[in-house]
């Protein structure tokens, strides 16, 4: 074994060590508190409800659990079999090294390595979510969606990334900040194409209609500052019982789409409550602030790849993970499936920042709807509807969590 294959293992162990750990303390935790509510949620769900959350916790963190072993047994196989290396001497053989072949080796591999957890995300729609009652899809649509995300990750995927491999060939040493540039524009690109041009291949759009809610909600929008020509509804409940509402795009081009599973589980006040909360992601600026923070990460993961590839790191690099010579195309797969050992462990950090957000944006809709009631109401409705786990670990909750949890934004509100 290599020294960057030891490194690997012990990286690959130290993260699926914790991650198990977390999970069987977050299971502990809830076990506690089976039986009987704290009293501080018992007029949130009704000890019916509150036993079937904790069943529904407890059987996603056995599945999650049994998911971790199993990825971390194909990522071990994958980068230590020597299996990739010769795929790709054969894949070259066959195709050549250009770009293009190496691009399309790239969206092959990633097509390839998604397969092996089919069977759980199948397991988890059909039976787990299907036991609980969140489940509305079916087969042929769960088919559907796998084969139209697999056609449409070939077309925007292919082009993309040959363009960024081009431009080493191109541009010379500084191809990373260019390609950084183009893979950031692409980024802002995509949030005003996605919700246009590639939601509606899976979901149906439709602007809320008129009637006393969307008089409503408008004059909500007119109160906030925040001029929306519509509020558009997504067909949720095609796939599942589960409720949401998001925010999406920017500028002209900026909308709140609710689902129609919250539409119809809530009423007036709360569902004006949850478009409050929204629009203060808007106003406070939370959107330009991750981006910026995608931006500065995704500048690094550039600088990062560029050094593994061509800089001093290079031959210690490749030959580590058992190749030949180096290549762009290798060194993008390598860094996306070893990176992710290293970055989950700045999961908290960046969820503290998420958190702060989202107490901003509740203090937004408190101030502008004039009470915490409406949007603690609708909060605890979501809660409830969503069997959301109310007492998780502590220490789960900073790696997992990105909202706070329903008695902390309470507080807060509050306070």
């Amino acid at each position: 074994m290599t020294q960057l294959e030891t490194i690997f293992v012990v990286a690959l162990l130290a993260k699926m060590g914790m991650e198990l750990l977390l999970e069987a303390l977050n299971r502990s935790h809830v076990r506690q508190h089976a039986d009987q509510a704290p009293d501080a949620l018992k007029d949130v769900m009704d000890a019916e409800t509150f036993s079937k959350s904790n069943k529904y916790t407890l059987a996603k963190s056995r599945l999650g659990s049994f998911e971790l072993l199993y990825d971390a047994i194909i990522v071990g196989v994958v980068i230590l079999s020597g299996w990739l290396p010769d795929l790709f001497v054969w894949w070259s053989a066959w195709l050549g090294d250009a770009t293009w072949s190496s691009a399309l080796f790239l969206v092959f591999l990633t097509v390839l390595l998604g397969i092996p957890n089919l069977p759980f995300e199948y397991y988890s729609q059909f039976k787990l979510e299907e036991k609980f009652g969140f489940n509305r899809s079916t087969v042929k649509l769960w088919i559907a969606d796998k084969l139209k995300g697999a056609a449409i990750g070939f077309v925007i995927g292919f082009p993309l990334l040959w363009l960024l491999i081009s431009l080493v060939g191109w541009l010379g040493a500084y191809w990373w900040l260019y390609g950084f540039a183009i893979l950031f524009l692409f980024q802002l690109l995509m949030m005003v194409l996605y919700p246009m041009l590639i939601l509606p291949l899976f979901n149906k759009l439709s602007p809320l209609e008129d009637g006393p809610l969307k008089t409503r909600l408008m004059g909500l929008a007119d109160r906030a500052g925040f001029r929306a020509q519509t509020i558009q509804v997504i067909d949720g409940s095609k796939r599942s019982a589960h409720s949401n509402a998001y925010f999406t795009g920017f500028g002209k081009f900026r909308r709140i789409v609710l689902y129609d599973t919250l539409i119809n589980q809530m009423n007036e006040t709360e569902i004006e409550a949850v478009l409050a909360h929204e629009i203060g992601h808007y106003k406070k600026g939370h959107i330009p602030k991750m981006l910026l923070i995608s931006a500065l990460m995704t500048l690094a993961g550039f600088w990062l790849v560029d050094r593994l590839a061509f800089g001093a790191w290079s031959e210690w690099f490749f030959s580590g993970f058992g190749f030949d010579n180096s290549n762009l195309a290798i060194a993008f797969l390598l860094f996306s499936i070893v990176g992710g050992l290293f970055t989950f462990w700045l999961s908290p950090l960046f969820n503290v920042m998420s958190r702060k957000h989202e107490y901003e944006a509740d203090a937004f809709a408190k101030d502008v709807v004039g009470s915490a009631d409406p949007l603690s109401s609708a909060l605890r409705n979501l809660s409830e509807k969503n069997l959301s786990n109310l007492i998780p670990h502590p220490l789960y909750s900073g790696f997992h969590y990105s909202h706070p949890t329903l008695l902390e934004r309470e507080r807060a509100m509050r306070g």
